[in-house]
This record gives structure tokens, C-alpha cells and sequence, in this order.
């Protein structure tokens, strides 16, 4: 499948892990219509690991867990399409997943088929356990081609954690968004790394192959076992700005059954989100690296002449962070300026000879989608 913008959606793993059934599957449907999520884009619904049998059945097809999902996984899938949602699953690229259970390795056709057969419109791909006599990139071409022949249009999720260069090949694969990172943790040393990572792959993301930046983990609050022990407001703000700024696919993570008023501010951002899903989907870039001051400040240039202008201060003090508007091609020769409006805050300003500077809390940004008028 061929995505114009990032995908947008919901996937099991970050809060429930091996805990997923059918009965929470339904629930999370029905969430992500009565929350607005679906409303707002996100439109994937999406088990991960953990969801079938220890072994191929006698046909040697994957089977469901029938404690899990008693009635199949079609029913399922069916009941995430008639609530107007898309429905996906997992598999790896390995002869087994990251659980232990049977992968798609030598059965790329076969499961393709199955999924299909199923209504599945989104494969997670993992790459735990795979061989070490094939390459990756053959492994991924490998199921990429049989997605495309499967007889049904599903998005193709490579969850390849950036190994093997996959920036580097990704885009034989058929694709449309690639994990660049390892496992993301619930934590801000995770979120930090990740956003630093991103720099030098800019120029690898773009229109139909996305760069995944990992699930998203606001609003989980350390109620996860396994991924760290939550952070603060903030710290999720800064985490979703930047996943959205840098057109990462958004997919959440967190119980939507419940969530909090907080959370749904943060993950409903319409401005933010409108970013995220800009058609143009041009290369984000750093404008300004602060080594003293470690904080940075990012552009995207968006569809339709404006800009999306980010400053980061990702340390665990208050900071200052400045740039000017030459930096972004609008010499002071030019008699252009910007105007600039805060995407949280509201906040607006017009730039005055040619020069911006913020005071930025600690862990906190500032996001500004600005227009060019005359000086």
C-alpha cells in the first residue's frame, strides 16, 4: 500500500503486552469512536504480539489463541470495520516472534493469504530472531511481495529497529513506514534519543515509506511493566510535538478506555496532527543546534508556503534558544517577516527585525506555524 501521510492509529503492545483478547480489542473499537480519536485520524486498530498458538495448525497456517479470540480473529476484524476503523496485525521475520511464537519466515505467502483471508489491512513486521544466512532487506522484499500479491490492500509496517541500515534499502521493500529506532521506553532519556536520533535520517523519510519513530507512549504513566515509569505532562507533550512535527507515523499506545483529559488533549491536537498529516510531507531539518545550551530548533517547511518552526529544550533546565530569519532563507533584503502563532499556547507574534528569541522550560518546546508577510 501506497500512504500519502503518516499512519495514524492504535496498537496493543505498550500497555497490554501478552494481556490482549477479544473482548479488549472490541472495547478499544468502541473507545476510539466515542473518544473522537477515529475522528481526529487515527484510523488503525492494530494487535501486536502474542495473539496466536504456539504451532502452525496441521495446515500449517497460523492459528489464533482460542482463549483469546474464541470466535477467530475475522469476527474481530470485522467488528474494528463496522465501527468505521482499519484493523491490524503482527507477525516477524524471523521462524518465531519476539514471544516465541511462530513467525512468518518461509510462510510469507502463506500468512499473507491468511491475513488477507481475515480482512487485515495492516502489517507489524518484526525482525527478532531472524536469519542470519539471509539478508534482511530479502526477508522484507520477501514479504512485501507477498502483501502486494495477497489479494487485499495492506499496509506493510517494517519493524526493523533501524538495523542493517534500513534507511538504506527500506524503499525496495514496498514498505510504507520503517522503525529507525530500538524498543521506545516510557521515560525521557528514551524520548531524548530518539529525537536526537532522527537528525541525520531526515533526508530517509518522505511521502509513502515514513520514518516510525516507535509507538507512542503518552498517557501510559508507568502503568506498563516493562517500558519505564512514566514521565510528566510535559515531558509527553514535548514527546508527541516532536513525533508529529517530524512526521513519524502516531500510533498509541496507552489504554484509550480510560484515558485522561490531559492525554486527550495531548494526543488530539488537531494543529498538531494537521502537521503530522500535511500532504507535502517535506523534509523536516535543524536549523540551529545550541551545543551550549542544548537546545534545538527545527523547520518544515508545509504545504501551501508556510512553515512549522520547533524549539526543543530537551534538558532538565530552563533554557533560552534563539535564531534568526536569514537562517530560514529570508534575508532582512527581502522585506519579509513571519507571523507566528504557538500551537499549545495560542500565543501569536510577528517577527521584528528578523530575530527570535525564547525562553523555553525545561523538558518543554514551543511549536510555531508561521506565514511569510511582508516586513
Amino acid at each position: 500500500m501506497f500512504k500519502q501521510t503518516p499512519p495514524m492509529g492504535w496498537n496493543s503492545w505498550n500497555t497490554f503486552e501478552y494481556n490482549i483478547n477479544d473482548k479488549l480489542i472490541r472495547e478499544t473499537a468502541d473507545a476510539m469512536v466515542s473518544t473522537g480519536l477515529r475522528d481526529a485520524g487515527y484510523e488503525y486498530l492494530v494487535i501486536d504480539d502474542c495473539w496466536s498458538m504456539p504451532t502452525r495448525g496441521a495446515d500449517g497456517r497460523l492459528r489464533p489463541d482460542p482463549e483469546k479470540f474464541p470466535e477467530g480473529i475475522k469476527p474481530v476484524a470485522d467488528y474494528v470495520h463496522s465501527k468505521g476503523l482499519k484493523f491490524g496485525m503482527y507477525s516477524c521475520a524471523g521462524p518465531v516472534t519476539c514471544a516465541h511464537f511462530p513467525g512468518s519466515f518461509d510462510n510469507e505467502f502463506l500468512d499473507a493469504e491468511t491475513f488477507a483471508s481475515w480482512g487485515v489491512d495492516f502489517l507489524k513486521y518484526d525482525y527478532c530472531l531472524h536469519s542470519q544466512l539471509t539478508e534482511g532487506k530479502v526477508l522484507y522484499r520477501r514479504m512485501g511481495a507477498a502483501l502486494e500479491n495477497c489479494g487485499r490492500d495492506i499496509l506493510f509496517s517494517a519493524c526493523t529497529w533501524g538495523a542493517d541500515n534500513t534507511w538504506e534499502w527500506i524503499k525496495e521493500t514496498s514498505a510504507s513506514m520503517w522503525r529507525s529506532t530500538n524498543d521506545i521506553h516510557d521515560n525521557w532519556e528514551s524520548i531524548k534519543e530518539i529525537i536526537r536520533q532522527q537528525i541525520p535520517l531526515f533526508p530517509y523519510h518522505g511521502q509513502g515509506c515514513f520514518n516510525d519513530m516507535d509507538m507512542l507512549v503518552v498517557g501510559i504513566h508507568g502503568e506498563s511493566r516493562f517500558i519505564g515509569d512514566g514521565m510528566n505532562e510535559t515531558q509527553y507533550k514535548t514527546h508527541f510535538s516532536a513525533w508529529s512535527m517530524f512526521g513519524s507515523p502516531l500510533m498509541i499506545g496507552c489504554d484509550i478506555r480510560n484515558m485522561s483529559d490531559t492525554t486527550k488533549k495531548i494526543l488530539m491536537n488537531r494543529d498538531l496532527i494537521a502537521i503530522n498529516q500535511d500532504p507535502a510531507c517535506r523534509q523536516v531539518h535543524l536549523l540551529k543546534k545550541d551545543f551550549r545550551l542544548d537546545v534545538d530548533v527545527f523547520v518544515r517547511q508545509l504545504s501551501g508556503g508556510e512553515f512549522v518552526i520547533g524549539i526543543f529544550n530537551l534538558t532538565d533546565r530552563d533554557n533560552r534558544a534563539s535564531f534568526t530569519l536569514d537562517q530560514l532563507g529570508l534575508n532582512p533584503s527581502l522585506h519579509k517577516t513571519l507571523r507566528m502563532r504557538e500551537i499549545w499556547t495560542g500565543e501569536e507574534m510577528t517577527v521584528q527585525n528578523s530575530y527570535v528569541l525564547r525562553q523555553i522550560k525545561n523538558c518543554d518546546c514551543e511549536v510555531w506555524r508561521c506565514k511569510i508577510v511582508d516586513a
